[in-house]
């Protein structure tokens, strides 16, 4: 498929610039995939969207503090540190924005010293790491306190005490992100307390988005786009829930793009060995690029909020609708003025 396939125009005033003042009461976009039926919800109604026996399947990644700012020692100049994933203890591959090149092996200090690190080659996927001269225990705490939350560009702010609460899930708890999954954005520990009550599970997925989510696609032919790397858990409980209820035959929502890659990275790992699907736990790196067209094999419903024009985000929704009736939703989104990209209104594909 090409690139422009997945274009779209987006008034600029529709980009969300501020959360809504309650998560909750956010826009629900409900996409019926076979007829292709569009209906307009507010979010806290998806409970009306599950039965007892289905499963919510929600990526409790955290979102890290991954933009720093710095002092080159050597030159003296500003430099602007972007980390994108942990390698080690100590270790990112990173973004920097400074004038003049970069040396291998030079210093950059932090705030008055509070932290510093070192320059290093580049990793196999051509970007650059960065060693902080600092253990691991003490690295975090001080990234808290001088990192900033690493808001989109199209956010045309900088970064508020709001944002440190909620550019971050309620139930975030494994630190690693360098971006939120923006669909688990939405849920309150209330609004997940009431889908529970119904008799729905609710299991979580780790994946920690880094420069993978978005590295924008080049290439015309979307099928010779690279995908970096990012790193998942799928944890055996959630394996045996999950394993529970395809056999009963209900239903997996993945609330995100990234709780739908990691199912979907371990559905394609399991069927190579068994043809059943009993799920068990798996943790490492997933590369997998979904696009049109695409057998999806753990995922029955997928939230999303409504994502940037040919990235790889609309790509996988576009797969997930499994024809071209994205457009049709997009279009009335747009028309009905909701609100767009991370700190937007969602969509519910059923």
């Amino acid at each position: 498929m090409k690139l422009e396939d997945f274009n779209y125009q987006l008034p600029k005033e529709l980009i969300a610039q501020f959360p809504k003042e309650k998560r909750e009461e956010a826009r629900l976009l409900v996409l019926e995939r076979k007829t292709g039926r569009i209906i307009h919800r507010i979010f806290r109604e998806i409970v009306d969207y599950l039965n007892p026996g289905d499963t919510v399947v929600l990526n409790d990644t955290q979102v890290i503090p991954a933009r720093l700012w710095g002092v080159r020692e050597k030159t003296k100049g500003k430099i602007e540190v972007f980390l994108l994933e942990k390698k080690d203890e100590s270790t990112f591959s990173v973004l920097f924005k400074s004038r003049g090149k970069f040396s291998e092996g030079e210093r950059v200090i932090f705030k008055d010293n509070l932290l510093s690190g070192i320059i290093l080659s580049k990793d196999e996927d051509g970007l650059r790491l960065f060693k902080f001269e600092e253990k691991e225990d003490l690295l975090w705490e001080k990234l808290n306190k001088i990192g900033e939350i690493p808001l989109p560009p199209y956010i045309k702010r900088k970064p508020l005490e709001l944002d440190k609460e909620r550019y971050q899930t309620v139930y975030a708890k494994k630190e690693g992100a360098v971006a939120a999954p923006t669909a688990g954005l939405h849920f309150t520990k209330e609004l997940l307390e009431k889908i529970k009550e119904k008799g729905v599970n609710i299991v979580y997925v780790t994946l920690h988005i880094n420069y993978a989510t978005f590295n924008p696609v080049k290439e015309e032919n979307i099928e010779e786009h690279k995908m970096y790397k990012e790193y998942y858990e799928f944890p055996e409980e959630t394996a045996q829930i999950i394993t529970e209820t395809r056999k009963k035959g209900k239903k997996i929502l993945a609330v995100g793009t990234t709780s739908c890659r990691v199912l979907e990275t371990v559905a394609n790992i399991s069927s190579q060995h068994q043809s059943n699907l009993n799920l068990s736990a798996h943790s490492g790196l997933t590369d997998l690029f979904i696009y049109p067209p695409y057998n999806f094999k753990l995922t029955d419903m997928l939230l999303t909020n409504f994502h940037f024009p040919k990235s790889t985000l609309l790509m996988l929704v576009a797969a997930f609708c499994g024809s071209d009736i994205w457009k049709k939703a997009y279009q009335e989104a747009i028309k009905e003025r909701y609100r767009f990209y991370s700190y937007g209104d969602a969509m519910l594909v059923i």
